[in-house]
């Protein structure tokens, strides 16, 4: 029962005071029926009752509500990125960009105890990039009773459709009522390994975001989706061992309105080139795909996602370099290019993104240094070289960057001493020692070392 209840105190709690003075044939009767994966709600609804009553605590902040409920979408016992949620919170509730009120509304959830959040590092107070490394866990429970409370309307009408397909056992429902459509608003559809049926119609005319979680060595993208009209956010994730073989993804293109991709753990075949027809993509990530040469072969000779604003590229261990096209990109104001130890150098092209805000290079461990174009960024405001173990100096031009505001650089050890033109820089944040030479000469300087994990850097180290 233990097991059953999976170690959550309040459902050991109630689920024993249920039992407390039963016969022996009623705890066999109740662990078989929880063993045949009906829903301990259904078994007993004080369990349901304790635990909604602190999220019916949040009938003062519904939109928090919302987001407690959304979290039922994503895997069982799999951590959520917080930048994932962010890019849905966005479209469906309004919430800033920058993921500043994401961030505000998970420590919300986590102060009653509704899920976990894990902040980043140590120096969890930076400026920008809130939602970049965070990420959230919820208790099995807790995912359940979302789940539950998500599911109290007729399919048809529910404002999140969750889809979870075994073998390739389909929904009755889908199959007896393919024509008739559904009005969720976010559509979350998780399939295992062993699916291998041609996808059933589904008409969700109204869906903003769609969240498809696989497990298989290959996934072919639904057909369906190219009638979503109205889609605004893509979150594609693999949960397999290795990265999954995307096909389909030609279908993105059918997609007007998308404003937000998110593919990890998938591995892309040159058909990356339906992305650059997104006319309207304002955010595109890519962690921890196979990309190889995909990304650069689209770019030659096409046009480039030109509303573009962010665009976010992390542990994609086999992209060799950078392709220089990237940097055509007119409206990009975010670029990260994280956790990327195959990156020697970067293009003296990134200089021509004049409108870019934010630079990160964090843990590219084998970039040896920054172009001196860098100095034409005049619109840059935060820049974080934060653990690239290679960069021993800085370029002159760094003194030209007038908007900077905030200089991640610890964790770069070979970096020895600063040029001199950073005196012309003005109110900086930064992170590291190196700074205090320059202490009396910048008067709006604040510097925050940040204590360092040796056994983290010994592993970026030998990554």
């Amino acid at each position: 029962m233990v097991k059953i209840c999976k170690g959550f105190p309040l459902a050991i709690t109630v689920i024993g005071a249920s039992l407390r003075d039963q016969s022996e044939d009623k705890w066999k009767t109740t662990l078989q029926i929880c063993s045949e994966g009906q829903s301990i709600f259904d078994l007993n609804n004080p369990l349901l009752l304790s635990l909604q009553t602190s999220v019916d605590a949040l009938k003062d902040f519904p939109v928090a509500r919302d987001c407690f409920l959304d979290l039922g979408s994503f895997l069982e016992d799999e951590k959520i990125s917080a930048s994932a949620l962010m890019d849905i919170w966005v479209v469906l509730y309004n919430l800033g960009k920058e993921g500043i009120h994401t961030i505000e509304y998970l420590v919300e959830l986590s102060s009653r105890n509704l899920l976990s959040l894990v902040l980043a590092g140590k120096d969890s107070s930076e400026l920008e990039g809130y939602c970049n490394e965070h990420y959230v866990k919820q208790h099995d429970l807790l995912r359940e009773l979302a789940i539950h409370l998500s599911s109290q309307e007729p399919i048809a009408q529910r404002n999140r459709l969750l889809i979870e397909i075994c073998g390739n056992v389909i929904p009755v429902w889908w199959i007896e009522q393919p024509q008739q459509p559904i009005n969720t608003r976010i559509l979350s559809i998780s399939k295992d390994e062993m699916f291998s049926s041609v996808w059933n119609d589904l008409k969700a005319p109204n869906v903003q975001a769609l969240i498809l979680n696989i497990r298989s060595k290959k996934y072919a993208l639904p057909h369906f989706i190219r009638n979503f009209n109205e889609l605004r956010v893509l979150n594609i994730t693999s949960y397999g061992i290795y990265p999954t073989e995307l096909h389909e993804l030609s279908l993105v293109s059918c997609l007007p309105n998308l404003r937000r991709l998110r593919l990890e753990h998938v591995s892309l075949s040159p058909s990356i080139q339906s992305i650059t027809e997104l006319k309207n993509l304002e955010k595109l990530s890519l962690i921890m795909c196979a990309i190889g040469n995909a990304l650069e072969l689209c770019i030659v000779g096409h046009p480039m996602l030109p509303n573009l604003t962010e665009l976010e590229i992390e542990s994609c261990y086999d992209l060799k370099e950078l392709p220089e096209g990237l940097c055509s990109l007119d409206h990009l104001v975010k670029l990260s290019i994280t956790n990327y130890h195959e990156l020697g150098a970067l293009s003296e092209a990134l200089g021509s993104l004049s409108n870019l805000e934010t630079l990160r290079l964090h843990s590219c461990t084998r970039l040896s240094k920054l172009p001196e174009s860098i100095g034409m960024l005049h619109s840059l405001v935060f820049l974080d070289i934060s653990d690239c173990l290679s960069i021993t100096s800085l370029p002159d031009q760094i003194g030209e960057l007038n908007e900077l505001r905030v200089l991640k650089m610890s964790g770069c050890h070979g970096l020895e001493e600063l040029p001199d033109s950073v005196i012309n820089l003005t109110l900086v944040e930064e992170t590291s020692y190196l700074w205090s030479y320059y202490e009396s000469d910048l008067f709006n300087l604040k510097i925050n070392v940040v204590e360092e994990d040796r056994f983290t850097n010994f592993m970026k180290i030998v990554a």
